[in-house]
């Protein structure tokens, strides 16, 4: 009994490698390559503006509502009601539904350079029939699997984690720092400019997607209690995994670079291209089938783990009264298969858009700068939420806390994230100009249509919610301006009925005097 307190604290230095662990992914390298040494100055500035601003505010929002459910739906909810509560939880889940076609995309790739022929794997890699019918397979799997309900595939995804992301990461880095001091080639200009053309809005595009790079480290915030004294050893943690963090993409990012003619880069295929001409350089060829293997193992691992698990957060969100019962439908196992199944059939409709984009490529570019602009308007509203959070519940424990006193460095880091946010967002909606996304018009029309559906459908859903959708058995809590509201009514209830029962006690007592008074009187009367 004596142990039950003593809960396990987290290391700085732990938690700084779960948060790198968290967001470090390889396959959005080769859109960043494109950028030559400039891509640097993207990654320090996307760290900068968004990924430790996201780091800090999520872990002051997190501790602040650690025994309450709900996550950015709670935290942009206490801040702007319900009705924006929702579409934040929403963007946040259709995001993670659009995302499912790229990073399957950049697994079907993967598979289709376990071959030892290159030319056939390039072949077989650009086929629009090929990647189209990897996707929804592998996605459906996972969909089954997650509808089965087996523990295993956390497991699963912590060995793909390390086997899929960190030691490819960084076997591609020591692979660039052997090839150059073995006198190899190098394709990228060190003596170009870091700081790139500003006059072209086309050029920052890609950069964009960067953000996107640094996105899920809001999830970390969850962990802001678990370390000792978190007011000094959080920030530090996050510092540290920004710094790591950053450092993998720009030397993964480099290491593409160096080994491939910008030219010549593809947004997914050049990772394995890239792999393919180091092992060549060494005269280790055989490797390349063995990071495939390693590569594509990683993606599908974490799909496995995230088919179910964002759903599970518009699942909670639902049952409280926001979705129709359909949507709140599990199986015998608890999980939750309509929603499931519907977000299957998103992924299977958007992965359809093969028919009309022009490549593989720039289906993947399409659906990645829709999600970054999903994504993005959550963001922002948790940026500005938390900013707002610090006048509506000013006197809200908060265990961690941005600034010891005053809210100057709370509008300097939220604000930051904000304005880093809605820069990317406008940015994301500009066609880049290193890709063929084919005609403008099918560009701007899957973006803008998409996101405006996309952000319309929960308010329409929220207009349309009745108090049947409620299921009893929830156990949402009220937000705090709802409990302040029955605070304030119960008091005004009680004040008023203080005061009637004051009236009637008044206007009661009166006639009792005046009787007593006459039966006095008359008994005195009597008695005289």
């Amino acid at each position: 009994m004596a142990n039950i307190g003593k809960a396990v604290k987290l290391g700085v230095f732990t938690l700084a490698i779960m948060n790198v662990t968290a967001v470090v992914s390889l396959r959005g390298l080769p859109a960043e390559a494109v950028y030559g040494l400039s891509s640097a100055f993207y990654y320090l500035f996307a760290a900068i503006v968004f990924l430790i601003p996201t780091s800090l505010v999520a872990a002051e929002l997190a501790a602040m509502f650690q025994d309450k459910q709900g996550g950015v739906f709670r935290w942009v909810g206490e801040a702007y009601g319900k009705k924006w509560g929702f579409l934040a939880i929403w963007v946040q889940w259709i995001e993670s539904t659009i995302w499912y076609p790229t990073v399957l995309t950049f697994g079907a790739v993967s598979i289709a350079f376990i071959g030892m022929n290159d030319a056939h794997d390039m072949t077989l890699a650009s086929n629009k029939v090929y990647t189209l019918v990897v996707v929804l397979i592998i996605y459906w799997l996972a969909t089954f699997i997650s509808l089965k309900g087996l523990s295993w595939v956390g497991k699963v995804a912590k060995v793909g984690g390390i086997v899929g992301t960190i030691i490819p990461a960084a076997l591609l880095i020591i692979l660039g720092i052997v090839y150059l001091a073995s006198g190899g080639h190098s394709n990228m200009d060190f003596h170009s400019n870091f700081f790139p053309d500003f006059t072209k809005f086309d050029n920052l595009v890609l950069a964009s997607s960067i953000f996107l790079f640094y996105a899920g480290m809001e999830m970390g915030g969850i962990h802001v209690k678990d370390v000792e004294n978190p007011s000094v050893n959080y920030p530090k943690a996050v510092f540290i995994g920004a710094l790591i963090t950053v450092l993998i993409f720009v030397l993964g990012t480099f290491a593409l670079g160096i080994i491939i003619p910008q030219k010549d880069i593809n947004l997914t295929q050049s990772l394995l291209v890239g792999f393919d001409n180091y092992f060549k350089f060494i005269h280790a060829s055989w490797l390349s089938p063995v990071i495939a293997v390693a590569l594509a193992f990683g993606v599908l691992a974490g799909v496995l783990t995230w088919v179910a698990g964002p759903s599970k957060g518009i699942f909670a969100v639902g049952k409280a009264g926001y979705l129709p019962p359909f949507f709140q439908k599990t199986n015998k196992l608890g999980v939750q298969k309509n929603i499931l199944l519907v977000q299957g059939l998103a992924v299977t409709f958007l992965s359809l858009l093969f028919v009309v984009m022009p490549s593989v490529q720039s289906f993947y570019q399409i659906l990645s700068q829709l999600t970054v602009i999903l994504y993005l308007i959550m963001y922002m509203l948790m940026f500005s939420g938390a900013i707002a959070l610090r006048y509506r519940m000013k006197k809200a424990g908060r265990p961690f806390r941005i600034g010891k006193n005053g809210n100057g460095l709370m509008w300097f880091i939220g604000g930051l994230g904000f304005c880093g946010s809605l820069l990317a967002f406008v940015l994301s909606f500009i066609p880049p100009s290193q890709i063929s996304t084919g005609n403008n018009t099918v560009w701007f029309a899957v973006l803008i249509i998409g996101a405006i559906v996309v952000v319309a459908a929960p308010f329409i859903i929220y207009a349309a919610k009745k108090p049947s959708w409620v299921d009893p058995n929830t156990a949402f809590e009220p937000f705090h301006w709802e409990v302040d509201k029955q605070v304030q009514g119960a008091a005004t209830t009680v004040t008023t009925t203080g005061a009637a029962s004051a009236t009637i006690a008044s206007a009661s007592k009166e006639p009792d005097n005046r009787t007593t008074t006459g039966t006095s009187s008359s008994g005195m009367s009597g008695k005289v």
